[in-house]
C-alpha cells in the first residue's frame, strides 16, 4: 500500500512497525504498534482481532518479509511501499519519543 493510501485509510488499518528499538525511538507513525521483526513470532497473540494490518520498516524489505508470513499465517495486511522512507518523503506526520524532531534511522 502505498503512503498516501495509507495515511488516508489511517483509521480504518493498524500500523506494524517492525524496525528495531532504536529506529522506532526517532521516528514513527503515531499510535503504530511497536514489534520488533525478530519478536514478532514470540508476540504474535499481540496482534489477535479483526484488524487490517499495514507493515512498516525503514525501505520496505523487513516489512515485505513480514507481510508475506502474516498472509501465510491468515492476516489481512499489506505492505508500506517504500516504508517510512517514501512517508517521510510523502511529508506524512510522524513522531518521536523525545518529542523532538522525528527522522527515520
Amino acid at each position: 500500500m502505498d503512503p498516501k493510501t495509507a495515511y488516508e485509510r489511517r483509521d480504518q488499518v493498524r500500523f506494524l512497525d517492525v524496525r528495531e528499538p532504536d529506529e522506532w525511538q526517532v521516528g514513527h507513525i503515531e499510535g503504530a504498534m511497536h514489534i520488533p521483526m525478530g519478536e514478532l513470532n514470540a508476540r504474535i497473540d499481540e496482534l489477535a482481532g479483526d484488524h487490517e494490518f499495514v507493515a512498516v520498516c525503514r525501505s520496505g524489505n523487513r516489512s515485505g518479509a513480514v507481510t508475506d508470513a502474516m498472509k501465510r499465517a491468515g492476516f489481512e495486511v499489506e505492505n508500506l511501499e517504500g516504508g517510512m522512507q517514501a512517508w517521510a518523503r510523502e511529508g506524512l506526520p510522524y513522531v518521536a519519543d523525545d518529542g523532538g524532531d522525528p527522522r527515520v534511522a
